[in-house]
């Protein structure tokens, strides 16, 4: 009888280490399956749905500097303030370019006069060279008719009247001859006359550039955006070209989202993308790929005349080449959030296979909603 239910008891346990076994085998087959399912999904996401979390916003900043150096004299923004185009940011001190303004007028005003004075001595030798030639009609006229006179009668005219007539169409002919001179030299002294005159139009270059120095004066911003890298006050002395302040212009957003390289294999311009920004949790924008960079710096810098160093891959498998994917944002929402150095999470659509751009959807969102607790 014992032995009976020892034989029952050990057919029991038997039964149930087989029933717990065929358990581990269905439970190992599932997770296998599904590791499968996952592999192969990834495979086919990772060329038609790539997904990166390694993106950035872009903006372009650029320095604004001082065409003009000066002191100065008042500052009408704060940092990281959001500006308008032609908004006044900063004054420097006038008072020099003033002052070289009326230099310049005052310059222009003596040179006009002075071109005027010429002007008029040209005239003045013009009318003298005009009156000397008139002279010299007449001494050639006279001088003719006593020539004339004396082919008829030799004896008519004294040697004194002859001498006469001689000396005075030489001095004629020198007078002419004086004042053609005179009124090169004129006309050299004065160059073009009119407004083409060199030293009038040089006053006139110099005037102007004094007003542009003095417009300079006054910086204004050149379109809406940020300002950033403000440091200074009153009384600083800002140098010409020497930055300011660092400008972030709102007409030039975008994201720079760096892909592995056998992510990009199917992507192109115009694709559609969705991104998640870490700053607004949740929210999913839209954008598109604009281009796609063709080469990056691989940290291989071979000068001329050396050997290049091949660097070599450590370990079973060799680290991915990301290329910079630049994301061109449509949704205008977006715009002003995007910071530059933000982080952002990027899906782009390189395919309309139904359940894949599905999966896509669903992973950017629960990125989005990850960024509550990032």
């Amino acid at each position: 009888m014992a032995e009976k239910e020892s034989e029952a008891h050990e057919a029991t346990e038997q039964k149930g280490q087989n029933s717990d076994g065929g358990k581990a085998a269905k439970l190992t087959k599932n997770v296998l399956t599904f590791a499968l399912i996952v592999f192969v999904w990834y495979l086919f996401a990772d060329r038609f749905t790539p997904y990166t979390d390694n993106a950035r916003g872009r903006r372009i900043a650029f320095a604004i500097s001082p065409r003009v150096s000066g002191y100065v004299t008042g500052v009408y923004v704060k940092l990281h303030e959001k500006v308008k185009r032609d908004q006044l940011l900063f004054q420097l001190d006038k008072k020099p370019y003033e002052l070289a303004v009326e230099r310049a007028k005052a310059h222009l005003d003596n040179v006009s006069q002075q071109v005027a004075a010429m002007t008029a001595s040209v005239k003045a030798a013009a009318a003298r060279l005009g009156m000397a030639k008139a002279q010299l009609d007449r001494a050639q006229r006279n001088y003719d008719r006593t020539q004339q006179v004396l082919k008829k009668n030799p004896g008519a005219l004294s040697q004194a009247d002859l001498d006469q007539t001689e000396t005075a169409l030489a001095q004629a002919l020198e007078r002419v001859s004086s004042a053609e001179a005179d009124l090169e030299r004129a006309k050299q002294k004065l160059g073009t006359s009119g407004p083409e005159n060199a030293q009038l139009r040089e006053a006139i270059v110099a005037l102007e550039q004094a007003e542009y120095d003095l417009a300079c004066t006054t910086i204004y911003a050149p379109s809406d955006g940020v300002i950033e890298s403000l440091n200074f006050g009153t009384g600083y002395y800002a140098a010409k070209g020497k930055p300011l302040v660092m400008f972030l212009p709102n007409n030039a957003v975008w994201l720079q989202a760096n892909y592995r390289e056998n992510n990009i294999s199917r992507m192109r311009p115009g694709d559609k993308a969705e991104f998640t920004l870490d700053i607004a949790p949740g929210r999913v924008f839209e954008g598109k790929v604009k281009s796609i960079g063709y080469g990056v710096n691989y940290g291989e810098s071979a000068s001329g005349g050396s050997l290049p160093r091949i660097s070599t891959s450590q370990g079973w498998l060799r680290e991915p080449q990301r290329f910079p994917v630049v994301i061109e944002i449509s949704d205008t929402s977006a715009v002003p959030l995007i910071r530059n150095g933000g982080q952002a999470d990027v899906v782009v659509y390189t395919s309309d296979f139904f359940l894949l751009r599905l999966i896509a959807r669903l992973q950017i969102r629960i990125s989005g909603l990850l960024s509550y607790v990032r």
